[in-house]
């Protein structure tokens, strides 16, 4: 991608996720981790259609977040997010059936 289109996406994605992000904020602390562990233990579960369906908002939060973050990160950051969303996005596709 060009760097000059770069800044321009990621300033819309921060002007479009700042009333998520402030939906968050306003949520007690512990509410979205308990979410997301919850996702992922019933993508854990359930190995069919239903864990699929609980990974995917798990892997669109990561990615949602990691793209957010993604500047600030260092290459440790960057690695072990990228290593998390292959993760999911593996468990999803098994979930599915399309992984042995």
């Amino acid at each position: 991608m060009d760097n000059r289109q770069s800044p321009g996406l990621r300033a819309r994605l921060e002007h479009k996720s700042a009333p998520a992000l402030m939906f968050f904020h306003r949520t007690p602390r512990w509410v979205t981790p308990v979410v997301m562990v919850a996702l992922l233990l019933a993508g854990f579960v359930f190995r069919d259609w239903r864990g699929a369906l609980a990974l995917l908002p798990v892997l669109g939060f990561v990615g949602w977040l990691a793209f957010l973050s993604w500047p600030s990160l260092g290459a440790m950051g960057k690695l072990l997010r990228v290593a998390l969303m292959t993760f999911l996005a593996l468990l999803l596709l098994s979930d599915l059936g399309l992984m042995s």
